[in-house]
């Protein structure tokens, strides 16, 4: 079954020759120069997800935003023209199905390869055999599953295809094309973006699936927690949903019952999958959900992304320390005990590791949800910089000047300089920037939690700084 689409490719088998002013039919090649049919797959010993593939677009569940009428979709099926298409999206939201329903609607042979086993010498046969093809007038679709796999020099193959159009290709991804699709190619394609299936398009493939005759054709039954169940399983991939559906009414059947209860459901699964690359797309979203829940002091979702971190296999110590950057940049002095506690919490995940490292990191991720935030501290240093990059960087004035040297003094280095420490207040009248930045202020403490004491304290500070 491929990673990417709803359902498998079509099997090996010997293709019809193409029918007068239509398409060759429901039969299509793969990679491999052998041709297979998507009515071929549907045998009764299939998977049900095969047997269950949409035939025409129609028939396709979710993804509406890609065939209403007039949609860039529905423009390029109907318009008949060669092609290049990017479709980017999770797993089992019909990518695969796409490729191959838009030959089927474009009059052309269907070609697959795949980036887990196909090299640069592969992608240039399977191009000069579109291009021979197209001299006796038949176009081929070329489907590249997984095309983030490909390497660069891979990816460069498939161009002189693309630009002369000797293959309208179609290639899936399930990580954003804008990191891991070369530029040339990018810039040729049309980007499709795909969605996860809503609960109510899961709940709609069950339905069908149970009472279609390609599917389980009536035989089962569905109560309502079962179902529920199963569309909560799911997580919006389809494919995903009719395997688990499978395996739960066949465990029903082998006991003689017609009716999948939720425990049948249960047992079908022992786990629900979470969808979740370390390398991909939904390491950079869930990493950037916890953290702004974190920002946002929603303790709740802070903990739930933890937990989808945490069962799907992330680096503990990858946690710790974007808890450490967090505890500083959106903390700050409005709990300065923040960072000493991710701090020590990345200590603990390193000493101790899974399965108790999720202890010390839901407690960190506690602490800092429901702290005081403030990021007075990144915007300081953030102006700091500006300054210093805009060329503000004035001379250190004579009185902060290292004296300890021989001349120093003669150099005027340290003259007039006010020990702090000789004023009861601890703060003396003083000069400590360059002249082209000093008066500005660049740390503005918030009103929240510690800060506002700081705030207080820090603007007596400054008018005694400043009294000169």
């Amino acid at each position: 079954m491929s990673d990417d689409g709803l359902f498998d490719l079509p099997a090996a088998d010997d293709r019809p020759a193409a029918r007068p002013g239509g398409g060759a039919g429901p039969w299509a090649a793969n990679g491999t120069g052998s041709s297979g049919s998507l009515a071929g797959n549907a045998h009764s010993s299939a998977p049900l997800a095969v047997r269950m593939r949409p035939r025409t677009l129609d028939e396709l569940v979710g993804q509406q935003h890609l065939l209403t009428p007039g949609s860039p979709l529905r423009q390029v099926i109907d318009g008949d023209q060669p092609l290049t298409i990017l479709l980017w999206g999770p797993p089992g939201t019909g990518k695969t199905t796409i490729a191959s329903l838009i030959s089927n609607h474009t009059n052309r042979r269907f070609m697959e390869v795949s980036a887990v086993s196909a090299g640069v010498k592969e992608v240039r046969d399977v191009i000069s055999g579109a291009r021979r093809a197209l001299q006796n007038g038949v176009e081929t679709v070329l489907f590249v599953d997984e095309v983030h796999r490909f390497s660069k020099a891979q990816q460069d193959a498939l161009l002189p295809g693309v630009e002369n159009r000797w293959v309208s290709l179609v290639a899936a991804t399930t990580e954003n094309p804008h990191f891991s699709v070369i530029s040339p190619l990018l810039s040729r394609s049309l980007l499709l973006t795909l969605q996860s299936l809503d609960d109510d398009d899961v709940a709609t493939m069950i339905d069908r699936a149970v009472e279609d005759p390609r599917g389980l054709g009536g035989a089962v039954s569905l109560s309502d927690d079962a179902r529920d169940h199963l569309v909560r399983l799911a997580g919006g991939d389809g494919r995903r949903v009719l395997t688990y559906l499978e395996a739960a009414a066949g465990a029903t059947l082998s006991q003689g019952r017609i009716e999948v209860t939720v425990d049948d459901a249960a047992l079908a699964v022992d786990k629900a999958a979470v969808r979740y690359d370390r390398q991909g797309d939904q390491h950079y979203d869930v990493t950037s959900a916890f953290i702004k829940s974190i920002r946002g002091s929603d303790v709740d979702a802070a903990l739930h992304y933890l937990a989808r971190m945490i069962e799907a296999g992330e680096d503990p110590r990858f946690i710790a320390r974007r808890l450490m950057i967090h505890a500083s940049e959106d903390i700050g002095m409005a709990d300065p005990t923040a960072l000493p506690v991710a701090t020590a919490t990345a200590q603990a995940v390193a000493m101790i590791g899974f399965p108790e490292a999720r202890i010390p990191l839901a407690q960190a991720v506690i602490h800092l949800a429901t702290a005081p935030k403030s990021n007075a501290v990144v915007q300081a240093i953030n102006a700091a910089q500006t300054d210093v990059r805009a060329g503000r960087v004035g001379a250190v004035p004579p009185a902060l000047r290292d004296a300890h040297y021989a001349g120093a003094k003669k150099l005027g280095h340290g003259h007039d300089y006010r020990y702090a420490h000789d004023d009861p207040r601890g703060v003396v009248t003083q000069q400590y920037a360059p002249d082209d930045v000093d008066g500005r202020d660049y740390y503005e403490p918030g009103r929240h939690g510690a800060e506002a004491a700081v705030a207080e304290r820090l603007a007596r500070i400054r008018a005694i700084l400043r009294d000169r």
